[in-house]
């Protein structure tokens, strides 16, 4: 059976991201794809809070074309910073209609770089809004968010897809506040143990599937461990969950989980 990784949020850790694949021997020493036939999925995130957005978005969009040219796959989430930037590059100083600030600044107080922005070209904008923001795998339900907002969008992983890229082709500013206020929503699945259970489990009926794989949220908030000693996945609600955001711009080494 096709091996399946999954490596949670980037955030510009670019050096980061490549020694773990690497030590995954999905990179070889040259950085080009060595994973034959496997399948390497990333959880979204890919900017702001690190150095080097536009070098993590490089190197993925590179790996997909190499992974499919081999036999694998490389799939890429939506994360919640991907419209930030792209709304940052859209409105810049526009007001903000529901919070103070605007566009740009609301963009920069979640970690925005400059360099990301001044690198962004056509061709990324246009892979970044073509970008899923579910996935299902293995009966494995991949999401950005340990949220609940995905199935307000809709009722099967391809119209909630489409309505994302729809909200992504938009010239109104209030979808995209809309769209940032649901992705901000966290937690869902394990503030309340019970609660949480319960909605992990409609949601996985939902899309009939077994588990939520999932990023957004660090590890370190949910395990109180330092981030330096976070090294794999977070399993919760018994079982029911996976969290792979190793926290890695908070000075997490990072990982990449290998589906068991």
């Amino acid at each position: 059976m096709t091996r399946v990784f999954i490596m949670g949020d980037l955030h510009g850790q670019l050096d980061k991201v490549i020694a773990n694949l690497r030590h995954a021997e999905l990179l070889d020493p040259s950085l080009a794809w060595s994973g034959h036939d496997a399948t390497l999925c990333f959880m979204g995130d890919y900017f702001d809070r690190g150095p080097d957005g536009i070098g993590c978005v490089n190197l993925v969009m590179r790996l997909q074309r190499e992974a499919a040219a081999a036999g694998g796959q490389v799939i890429a989430l939506m994360g919640n910073h991907e419209p930030l930037l792209l709304a940052a590059r859209l409105f810049g100083d526009e007001p903000l209609s529901a919070s103070v600030g605007t566009f740009r600044r609301n963009w920069e107080r979640n970690g925005g770089r400059e360099s990301d922005l001044v690198g962004l070209t056509s061709a990324h904008v246009a892979w970044i809004s073509a970008l899923p923001a579910v996935a299902t795998l293995r009966r494995r339900l991949l999401i950005h968010a340990d949220a609940l907002f995905y199935s307000e969008l809709g009722d099967s992983v391809q119209t909630i897809n489409q309505t994302m890229a729809s909200m992504l082709t938009s010239d109104e500013p209030w979808v995209w506040e809309e769209l940032f206020y649901v992705f901000s929503d966290r937690l869902a699945f394990f503030s309340d143990p019970q609660i949480g259970r319960a909605f992990a489990l409609e949601l996985l009926a939902r899309f009939d599937c077994d588990q939520i794989i999932h990023g957004h949220t660090p590890i370190p908030y949910m395990s109180g461990r330092a981030p330096t000693e976070v090294t794999g996945a977070f399993v919760y609600a018994g079982g029911l969950c996976v969290n792979v955001d190793g926290g890695m711009y908070m000075g997490g080494p990072g990982f990449v989980y290998e589906l068991p």
